[in-house]
């Protein structure tokens, strides 16, 4: 693999980690009209069918983890809500097996599954704008984090705190939670769902279209409170989403949502893994999940800096601290203590890097390489403190060891809390809310040929992190659970899952049991499954 695109994946991967959404699978009781961006305009694309023999097709079904390709007896792409309670009726009736996509970043099978027969295409639904008639912003799931991000600075000034790769759908991020650079200073992006649009089947196979809303006298709110954190191709298709933050009153759209930073301080630190021992490993990532502990209250000057700690294999040659601090004068001076505090005692000087640029330029900048032209496996977790000597060692183990030669293979740790720490577990189905950092494992190769090999390391690094319980991060004094956007199939398996924790656990908490009672009520036929799905209370 070139050095180059050994770059740009790791990069890429790093930051696309924060962005990364199980892809959309995502109802509308009725509701008064929806202000549609452009009065009387037909649906910009769509209903259209496309099957094997069509040569739009090959296109339409590798859209994600060259891992999985699938093989659908048609993808519909859709321009509409009611282009998509349409499809999901056609496809009911045929008895065929669903799937929706929006961005396309799904790490597992969810939506490339053999058994998957018809897959909902959102690509035709991008639109962003104020809805007078809610107060709020309505976004359609098919629309990428760059265009919700640039629509919503340029015509209001205000933004969501979601992922940094612009191209990732909103489908998907914003139903398992969504969180980005932002997020330390205003929480994630459900933090600020108001409602949720989804096409729905009952149980007599009517696909019907419900509004959910967060207000407490809606018959529906448990669908809204479901999309806060659920997951995608749970319990419907999410068309539309609307945001109006807590607490956010009037009609002036400018006061809505957060107002970003006017500009940001992005930096790159490496420090080279040459002349770095062991020792010296294990005070970086000490010293980073000191700092994150140390700094998890929001509010202070320090809510304002992320990061993502990327641990490289030792052919990589480097470990890179990307990240921004949003705004202020002082932004290169936290910057400087932060850096200090990570590389202290770390025996190798690091390389630095920083830039002041304008906050859109550095929302819209992403990568060239998103990462979906490779093979990839990932795992996640989150810590309430740093890790552990033992699991530091582990980490240690897996990222030099010579009987691996490849270099893409890593762990990230980005930082967490702050806002997003003071919303109750309960309040949201994003039961993580007193964790400090967030990891990201990555193994990541082209061949197909050298599957086994690849998935066998990430497996065991992983298993070997978390020894002390059972090979998965069951909640406790450190750990605190799995990101529901990373999914990871291994976590329902009891080959890797030795704890006796069920797999929805890690990922839900105390909140699973009423997740499933949302899943008994808004698809009591199971249409909408996949490898880690909520299963019917």
């Amino acid at each position: 693999m070139a050095e180059h695109r050994r770059r740009d994946l790791l990069r890429a991967t790093a930051i696309a980690a924060v962005a990364i959404g199980v892809v959309a699978q995502q109802v509308h009781r009725p509701a008064p009209a929806v202000a549609a961006p452009a009065d009387g305009c037909p649906p910009p694309l769509g209903p259209v069918a496309v099957g094997p023999d069509d040569p739009r097709y090959a296109d339409l079904v590798r859209r994600g983890n060259r891992r999985f390709v699938g093989a659908p007896d048609q993808v519909r792409v859709v321009g509409s809500t009611e282009q998509v309670r349409a499809a999901v009726q056609a496809g009911v009736r045929a008895g065929q097996r669903i799937a929706v996509r929006s961005g396309g970043h799904c790490f597992e099978d969810f939506v490339d599954n053999p058994q998957v027969r018809m897959v909902i295409d959102l690509s035709g639904m991008t639109g962003v704008y104020y809805d007078p008639l809610r107060s709020a912003f309505a976004v359609e799931a098919g629309a990428t984090l760059g265009e919700v991000y640039r629509r919503l600075y340029l015509g209001w000034g205000v933004t969501l705190p979601g992922g940094s790769c612009p191209g990732v759908g909103a489908g998907g991020h914003v139903a398992g939670g969504g969180y980005g650079p932002l997020s330390r200073l205003h929480g994630l992006v459900v933090d600020h769902l108001y409602a949720v649009e989804v096409v729905t089947v009952d149980q007599s196979g009517t696909a019907r279209t419900v509004v959910a809303t967060r207000d407490r006298d809606d018959p529906n709110r448990e669908l809204w409170w479901a999309h806060t954190g659920g997951g995608g191709g749970n319990f419907g298709v999410v068309t539309r989403y609307w945001f109006r933050s807590p607490g956010a009153t009037g009609d002036d759209p400018s006061r809505l949502l957060p107002r970003p930073p006017a500009s940001v301080l992005t930096f790159t630190v490496q420090w080279p893994w040459q002349g770095m021992d062991e020792r010296g490993f294990a005070r970086l990532v000490r010293n980073f999940g000191d700092w994150c502990t140390r700094h998890r209250t929001p509010g202070t000057p320090q809510a304002r800096l992320y990061g993502e700690l990327l641990l490289s294999r030792r052919p990589a040659g480097n470990h890179t601290l990307i990240g921004q601090v949003a705004g202020g004068a002082d932004g290169a001076r936290l910057l400087d203590e932060h850096v200090a505090v990570l590389g202290a005692g770390v025996g190798v000087a690091p390389v630095r890097s920083q830039e002041v640029l304008p906050w859109l330029a550095t929302a819209l900048r992403g990568n060239g390489d998103d990462g979906k032209q490779w093979r990839l496996k990932t795992k996640a977790g989150y810590l309430r403190r740093g890790l552990t000597d033992r699991q530091i060692a582990a980490a240690y183990h897996h990222l030099t060891r010579a009987d691996y030669d490849n270099p893409v293979g890593s762990l990230s740790l980005n930082t967490y809390g702050g806002q997003i720490n003071t919303v109750p577990p309960a309040a949201t189905a994003t039961a993580q809310r007193d964790s400090v950092i967030k990891l990201f494992y990555l193994a990541g190769w082209a061949d197909p040929a050298e599957d086994a090999r690849h998935l066998a390391w990430i497996r065991e690094f992983y298993r070997d992190v978390y020894a002390d319980t059972g090979g998965v991060p069951v909640p406790g004094d450190v750990n605190d659970g799995s990101y529901i956007n990373y999914p990871d199939v291994d976590l329902a398996d009891p080959a890797w899952n030795t704890s006796g924790v069920p797999w929805h656990s890690l990922y839900y908490g105390a909140n699973y049991p009423r997740l499933q009672r949302a899943k008994a009520r808004w698809d009591p036929q199971d249409v909408f499954r996949h490898g880690l799905s909520v299963q019917p209370g």
